[in-house]
């Protein structure tokens, strides 16, 4: 036996001791009736706050419970946000009577005014000509283009936006003090560029004026055999369509892009491609 354990038991034996010394001086204290009164009144009082202990400790249980729920319904109304802004996203590409385009001075928009916009009578209003579209398929065809993105000749890939559960799962190290709306805005920005220059691209060349064929030009200089067939920009794009800063924050948002896989990078010739996936 060691020098600490031999202390542990004395320091031990020492507070039994002092336990039955305290509860001899109390039985002694009990035989006197006046002292008696007082001890019972303690006794009393301490029930007294142990039943007010039970109260507290049963509304902090119905306060987490009621948290959790209201987490849970954080969560819900986040994807159904994400959801709604992606929707309303994709009309605006496809042009289906919808006044905000993606031509070449699109809105940038935040998440928050997305939102509202899909609430907003004129959306409503346009969402109830979808859906009676939706009834007479053969006479709206860009309804039908809208069903089937994929033979549209204009339909440009865009970026999914991050879900608060992908949010969650990124490791807090990458994350830093970034936020779920941040991360959302750059993606928002990036389909931008994205549509912004694939606009460019399907035009036809007589159609361009000098700066535009430049663009047309850096934009072709810039392919690569990965990115045949794909969709993708660079940090001059960003610049060029957006009014991002193109900086280590943003690069730090790339990094959590790659992460929840909505990009990836193809290196080459000194340009990085960011590549849609």
């Amino acid at each position: 036996m060691d020098s600490s354990e031999l202390e542990d038991l004395t320091q031990h034996i020492n507070d039994k001791i002092s336990g039955v010394l305290k509860s001899l001086h109390l039985r002694t204290l009990a035989k006197d009736p006046d002292k008696r009164n007082v001890l019972k009144k303690i006794s009393q009082d301490l029930l007294s706050i142990n039943n007010l202990l039970n109260q507290f400790e049963a509304q902090v249980n119905q306060q987490k419970e009621i948290l959790k729920s209201l987490k849970e319904l954080e969560k819900l109304f986040e994807e159904d946000k994400t959801n709604i802004q992606l929707l309303f996203w994709k009309i605006c590409t496809y042009d289906l009577d919808c006044n905000v385009g993606l031509g070449n001075a699109t809105p940038s928009y935040g998440i928050f005014e997305c939102t509202l916009i899909c609430f907003s009578p004129f959306f409503i209003f346009d969402s109830a000509a979808v859906l009676k579209t939706s009834q007479e398929p053969e006479s709206n065809k860009e309804f039908e283009l809208l069903k089937k993105p994929s033979k549209h000749k204009d339909c440009v890939q865009e970026m999914l936006f991050i879900t608060t559960a992908e949010f969650e799962n990124i490791p807090a190290y990458m994350k830093g003090r970034l936020t779920y709306d941040q991360i959302n805005n750059v993606i928002q920005d990036i389909n931008k560029a994205v549509v912004c220059k694939y606009k460019i691209l399907k035009q036809s060349l007589k159609s361009m004026n000098n700066a535009t064929r430049k663009l047309y030009q850096r934009f072709k200089d810039e392919e690569c055999k990965e990115t045949k067939g794909q969709y993708f920009v660079v940090d001059a794009d960003i610049k060029e369509f957006t009014q991002m800063k193109v900086e280590k924050k943003f690069h730090v948002m790339l990094n959590m892009l790659r992460h929840c896989q909505r990009l990836r990078e193809v290196r080459g010739g000194g340009i990085t491609r960011y590549m849609l996936q």
